[in-house]
């Protein structure tokens, strides 16, 4: 009795613990806080169904298994590239509603994972293989809406990065202590009682997702436009390959992050089971490389949480050159703890870089086709992971340490050096822009404020710097008006006036003795003030 109270109140206790740290600056007041909540405990569904799902790779001899693995990584990229194209334009179209899109991927998941358990005692591979990559594809749509929506729920005391992370962190937490607790259920009772626990999980957070704050939503774009501004304001880029510099930058940095990351994990992998990489037995060798990635991944997580103020262009930079420097120094001397180390600096470089890259695609691209985007970077990603992977099952057949680690060092090295190249390109181009801007103001200010025309100018001309003469658009006051039947009012105006509606003169109300119809455009009010007549009168 005493120890279930004890649990019970440690347990609350924890809860407690878990609410002040996930709703502190301000994350309780926006929904940031909620949504923490709901990805963490999504994440431990997730590792239910994969410690459910989870194959038997060291029962296996090691040639069939190398086939297997590559079998797993090429399946791994169907959710990822069905996400890229048609997922992420559809969360686009239903911005307005992505509270009910993550409840119906959480909805979605409980389902299929109920059949999942069906399936598994009669071994019915038709029911489980496909249900277990719609679980996928549904867990990348959640992953996508919850990325897109972070903007809308961003305090303003916590900045992108941090409020990526914060997640992150919370994420890798609560799958760490899931996983294991899925793999002693699949173990005993059997993973069918694991994948039911995660249908319990998934239906509850469904229930929850949909009662997140309605500012979750973003309202159509298409509502908010005016119709008499649209030819005034430029468009803004609905085409996904013009994401800019900016993002086309981070997005390399990542890609070769994660490229080193699949080769890295497989490499290793294969590395230690031929008996390549001694000083440990095999098994505690494989425990040692996970225990140090996943040190690596909670420290990029906490890592960005404290990088206030820092710029992610600078951040995703300096993740791969640590990446780069790291991997040479294992190559140079290649032992146990080297490897060890490699490991621990891959996983910190890609849970940073990815942090750091999420913060950038918020910020710079527009909300109409930022879903959209989410997804052709995740497509992007894994597909640069799987081919990671595939190359170090493909190296470990011949490599022996050293020449895989050094080639991967040359491949980021490289990478790095030409991003660096570009990046001093095109800040190099925005200043000398910017000078030339300064220079063209400074020129016609010159010319300007000493009353003397310009260079060609001919006299009486206006300088340079002065707005060209404004059109009267003022109304005469009511009481002054002169009498006319005929004069326009708020529906009418005299025939051949082509000037736009928004700043046609109109009647004023009764009672009124000023009115003044301003166009945006107007220059500041100390310029605008013009005596009081009635442009139709």
């Amino acid at each position: 009795m005493r120890a279930g109270r004890g649990t019970v109140n440690g347990t609350r206790r924890i809860g407690s613990a878990s609410r002040r740290l996930t709703h502190a600056q301000g994350a309780g007041r926006t929904g940031l806080g909620q949504l923490i909540e709901l990805t963490a405990a999504q994440s431990a569904g997730d590792a239910l169904v994969t410690a459910a799902l989870a194959g038997t790779l060291f029962r296996i001899p090691v040639n069939e298994a190398r086939g297997q693995v590559a079998l797993y990584l090429l399946i791994t990229m169907i959710p990822f590239v069905v996400v890229a194209p048609f997922v992420g334009p559809v969360l686009d179209r239903f911005r307005s509603g992505r509270r009910f899109v993550m409840a119906g991927t959480l909805f979605g998941r409980g389902l299929l994972c109920f059949a999942m358990a069906a399936a598994i005692v009669p071994s019915d591979v038709l029911t489980i293989f496909p249900a277990a990559l719609a679980v996928l594809v549904l867990s990348k749509a959640y992953s996508v809406s919850r990325a897109a929506i972070m903007p809308n729920v961003l305090p303003a005391d916590i900045p992108l990065v941090a409020a990526n992370a914060r997640v992150a962190l919370f994420t890798l937490v609560t799958a760490g202590v899931a996983l294991p607790l899925g793999a002693g259920v699949s173990a005993w009772p059997g993973p069918e009682w694991a994948l039911r626990g995660a249908t319990a999980i998934f239906i509850l957070l469904g229930v929850l997702a949909v009662r997140l704050p309605r500012h979750v939503d973003s309202p159509d774009l298409e509502d908010l436009e005016d119709p008499q501004e649209e030819g005034e304001r430029p468009r803004r880029r609905r085409a996904l390959p013009a994401v800019g510099p900016v993002v086309a930058e981070a997005m390399t940095a990542n890609v070769a992050v994660r490229l080193f990351g699949g080769f890295l994990l497989f490499y290793l992998l294969f590395l230690v089971r031929d008996g390549n990489l001694p000083g440990l037995s095999p098994a505690v060798t494989i425990g040692v490389l996970a225990v140090s990635a996943g040190a690596g991944g909670l420290a990029g997580s906490a890592v960005a949480s404290w990088t206030r103020g820092r710029s992610p262009q600078v951040i995703v930079l300096a993740t791969l050159a640590l990446a780069a420097s790291t991997t040479v120094a294992a190559a140079i001397m290649f032992t146990l703890w080297s490897a060890v180390a490699v490991a621990l600096t891959a996983s910190f470089a890609q849970g940073l870089g990815k942090l750091a890259l999420d913060a950038i695609v918020q910020r710079e691209i527009g909300e109409e086709v930022r879903s959209s985007t989410f997804g052709v970077v995740e497509a992007f990603l894994q597909v640069a992971w799987v081919i990671g992977g595939l190359v170090g099952l493909l190296f470990s057949l011949f490599a022996r340490g050293p020449a895989g680690l050094a080639v991967m060092a040359a491949v980021l090295g490289g990478t790095f050096v030409w991003l660096l190249v570009r990046r001093r390109a095109r800040v190099g181009a925005r200043d000398a822009r910017v000078e030339a801007a300064r220079a063209a103001r400074t020129r016609a200010r010159a010319a300007g404020d000493d009353g003397s025309p310009a260079p060609g100018a001919a006299p009486g001309d206006p300088p340079p710097s002065s707005p060209p003469p404004e059109p009267e658009h003022t109304a005469a006051p009511q009481d002054t008006a002169a009498p006319d039947e005929t004069a326009p009012d708020e529906t009418s105006a005299p025939s051949g006036d082509r000037r736009p509606a928004s700043w046609r003169w109109r009647r004023p109300p009764s009672g009124a003795t000023t009115t003044v119809v301003v166009r945006r455009d107007d220059p500041p009010t100390e310029k605008r003030t013009k005596p009081l007549t009635n442009p139709h009168g």
